[in-house]
């Protein structure tokens, strides 16, 4: 098949290779995930609209050569809306803007099997705007484990007056948004994870834990508070893995949570639910919420003498944190010296 043309909204985006087969499992194609983008364009620029994007291109399909791209390249459409974004280490990059469905095709067109979200609106890059929180699975822990502790965490969180929503990562974790007040930098964002993954780790010691180094963690759940750092990406709600199976990162409902099969949920799958369900977060960006409650609690673990967690190596060490070193080496250091 020959290059097929879009009208988008006035904008003339033109498919190329749409029968290059991007799944081989069950041999879905470029075409597809364009029509799979379509069918969910609501929901999605919902989540990613008007957010900076990091690219992960894929351009023989999943499985094939990849690489992330940060910047837009010089020979792109002169239409593209883009949005010069920081790296942790000062390195400035004109981003994608994710401005309306023609970007995100044009992304899919140049192989982009992944997005990458920024929790920066490019309007406020100052901002941060959502909290997100990443179960994420040590060795010892399946998804039984992450559905308890997504509900542990929504629990406690509704003592303090946050709502929270869940999706699948597409791949073994799960995530958990708030919508945020437009208040909070990045910096005070991951401050607030920081008590939360602390606080949760207190109160189910045996399940979750907020441990930095993957030798003190244990067969718990690790809530990665570091998901916040400024200038840190997450992958995006609706977009599909660069999987064999086209699995997609989903917005699930809360009362699907016990019974849903991450696997199952792919770009062949996914439109047919929105379809008949909805987005189940729908209005979310109409009840943004406050963090007031984390940050205090923030206070409090510092005023008590605990210091920061540990950032990722790619920032610059930050005030008040601990040694960048795993506390079995820390340890060792004396004795070799």
């Amino acid at each position: 098949m020959s290059g097929v043309p879009l009208d988008l909204d006035g904008v003339e985006l033109t498919i190329s290779s749409p029968d290059k087969v991007y799944f081989p499992e069950r041999g879905e194609t470029k075409l597809d995930l364009v029509r799979y983008y379509q069918a969910v364009a609501g929901p999605l620029l919902d989540r990613l609209g008007g957010r900076p994007l990091l690219l992960e291109r894929y351009p023989d399909g999943a499985g094939g050569k990849s690489w992330f791209q940060k910047r837009t390249p010089k020979n792109a459409p002169s239409w593209l809306t883009t949005a010069v974004v920081s790296t942790p280490n000062g390195t400035t990059s004109d981003a994608l803007v994710a401005a309306d469905l023609a970007h995100v095709l044009w992304a899919v067109n140049q192989g982009c099997l992944g997005f990458h979200v920024w929790p920066n609106r490019a309007s406020a890059l100052d901002i941060a705007d959502e909290l997100r929180i990443d179960l994420d699975p040590s060795p010892g822990i399946g998804f039984p484990h992450l559905r308890e502790a997504a509900v542990l965490v929504r629990e406690f969180l509704a003592e303090l007056g946050i709502e929270v929503y869940v999706k699948t990562s597409g791949s073994r974790g799960l995530h958990l948004y708030s919508m945020l007040e437009p208040r909070w930098d990045g910096y005070e964002v991951r401050a607030a994870a920081v008590a939360l993954a602390r606080a949760l780790e207190r109160r189910h010691p045996d399940l979750i834990t907020a441990q930095w180094w993957k030798e003190e963690r244990g067969s718990r759940v690790f809530v990665d508070f570091n998901q916040n750092a400024p200038h840190k990406t997450v992958f995006g709600a609706w977009c599909v893995r660069p999987r064999a199976g086209g699995q997609v990162s989903a917005p699930i409902a809360w009362d699907e949570l016990a019974t849903v099969d991450p696997d199952a949920l792919t770009l062949s799958t996914v439109p047919a639910r929105v379809a008949e369900r909805g987005d189940p977060w729908a209005g979310a960006n109409d009840r943004p919420q406050s963090i007031e409650a984390l940050l205090e609690m923030s206070r409090e673990d510092l005023a008590g003498g605990l210091m920061d967690a540990p950032w990722p190596p790619v920032y610059p060490k930050m005030p008040n944190e601990p040694p960048r070193v795993a506390p079995s080496r820390a340890k060792k250091a004396p004795a070799e010296e």
